[in-house]
């Protein structure tokens, strides 16, 4: 759900989530588990990625302007466990296509170039290419 300007438009074809957007965001390929910290539960998985932030789809709804503590275990490239920790605030969330699921967007916090490099990789690692 986007909460801009009133009665903001977009171009013919577009969106205005679309023209706003200044980071290009990344489908992944294979859907990455996130891990709020804080309970140790599976939040969801990630749909698409960003520097910025990303986007999980989760079997129950996530409150909206949380801050959390979040992990993304994974996979290394050698086949070693890897996690990635960062703090994020879920800035939106609604019904995915599939009524049984939930979609959610994360905004990261402040994130430290430790925490942008292993995304980049795994960007690169799980992500379709342009």
């Amino acid at each position: 759900m986007y909460f801009g300007k009133k009665y903001e438009t977009a171009r013919p074809g577009g969106s205005v989530a679309d023209e706003r957007r200044a980071i290009l965001r990344r489908h992944l390929i294979y859907y990455l588990r996130v891990w709020d910290t804080a309970t140790d539960q599976l939040l969801g998985h990630i749909v698409d990625i960003n520097t910025d932030g990303l986007m999980l789809i989760s079997e129950k709804p996530i409150e909206t302007g949380k801050p959390f503590d979040l992990e993304i275990r994974c996979q290394g490239i050698a086949g070693a466990p890897e996690t990635i920790r960062f703090a994020a605030v879920s800035r939106w969330s609604n019904n995915d296509v599939n009524s049984a699921f939930y979609d959610t967007g994360f905004q990261l916090v402040d994130p430290s170039e430790e925490i942008l490099e292993p995304i980049r990789q795994m960007i690169r690692q799980y992500g379709f290419g342009d």
